[in-house]
């Protein structure tokens, strides 16, 4: 089928679903340039978190959530996909090129991109219900149709993955510069980017699972509910530019199949960061058969839980390139 190009609104609605994706801090670092012969994706290296993501390993796994969230938009407005990963290879900024050819939605595409909408990342405690095995299963398949594994932590597991998280908040409460780029990225200053101090919940208590904790927290989070979240690790047999588009890709669509079937999500990435915690991971949890790139945590809300607000994001003219 012949590539054809789609029209400038319908460019700006898929971007502007695009700049809704998880980022880590919320940096959103990426860049977007449509041009006759596709749309092509850059990351924004200028916006990498050097104390948190010093390989770079999560701005590009966050550019493959927002090449998902382009393409599932492109996908509900008529417009089939494919993509050229790592298209030049001495332009290592350069992530990808979408090619675009006229389809029909159905209604999983429809759902997909709808689930855009309305998913928010939830940091508080999630309620001790069991979710459907049929539900983790349709996570599962998500994932491995983008070139990805996920594994879920059982109960029995769970202390395999809090040594790891606890070792690498250890390391980074000590960690000035860590601290001073928490501190720009978080807080109630943040208006078109980062995690405002109305999405973060206060730190957890000594002995629980820990999560990333932020500047300035608001959000109320009752500390009389046990978090009963699920934990998934999204990994991938190779650890490369492509491997971590196509995971950052996978955690995308993993994120909006569940908020479809009505499930709370976070990304959680702190450990992975930090060399000796990503290798516990990789070594206690993935057996060394996969590389991880992304956690996310996975349950119910609260019906007394408060609505999330939106997290800020930056104007579409802001992220193109001409």
């Amino acid at each position: 089928m012949p590539c054809a190009i789609p029209d400038r609104e319908t460019t700006d609605i898929a971007l502007g679903s695009a700049v809704r994706a998880p980022s880590v801090h919320n940096t959103q670092p990426w860049r977007w340039r449509p041009t006759a012969t596709g749309i092509h994706l850059f990351a924004d290296t200028g916006r990498q978190l050097t104390a948190t993501d010093p390989d770079q390993r999560y701005l590009i796994v966050s550019c493959g959530a927002a090449l998902h969230h382009m393409r599932a938009a492109l996908a509900a407005l008529g417009w089939a996909s494919t993509v050229d990963y790592c298209p030049e290879p001495g332009d290592p900024e350069h992530l990808a090129t979408v090619h675009t050819t006229r389809r029909p939605p159905g209604d999983a595409q429809l759902e997909m991109a709808a689930a855009i909408m309305v998913r928010r990342t939830d940091r508080r405690r999630y309620l001790p219900r069991a979710i459907p095995a049929r539900h983790l299963r349709s996570l599962a398949a998500q994932v491995s149709a983008r070139g990805a594994a996920v594994r879920q932590v059982p109960d029995t597991l769970l202390p395999r993955l809090a040594t790891p998280m606890q070792h690498a908040v250890a390391a980074h409460a000590t960690d000035r510069q860590y601290q001073e780029e928490i501190a720009r990225w978080s807080g109630q200053h943040r208006i078109t980017d980062g995690v405002p101090s109305r999405n973060a919940p206060a730190a957890r208590p000594v002995g629980e699972i820990p999560v990333r904790t932020f500047a300035e927290p608001a959000l109320l989070d009752p500390a009389d509910q046990p978090d009963a979240a699920q934990w998934l690790v999204v990994g991938t047999t190779r650890d490369d530019r492509r491997a971590q588009l196509r995971a950052g890709e996978a955690t995308s669509a993993l994120l909006l199949t569940a908020t479809g079937l009505g499930l709370a999500t976070s990304v959680q990435t702190e450990p992975l960061g930090v060399a000796g915690s990503r290798h516990e991971i990789r070594t206690g949890l993935l057996h060394d058969c996969a590389y991880p790139q992304a956690m996310v945590r996975v349950g119910w809300s609260s019906r007394r839980a408060a609505p999330l607000a939106d997290t800020p994001r930056r104007p579409i003219e802001d992220i193109l390139e001409a």
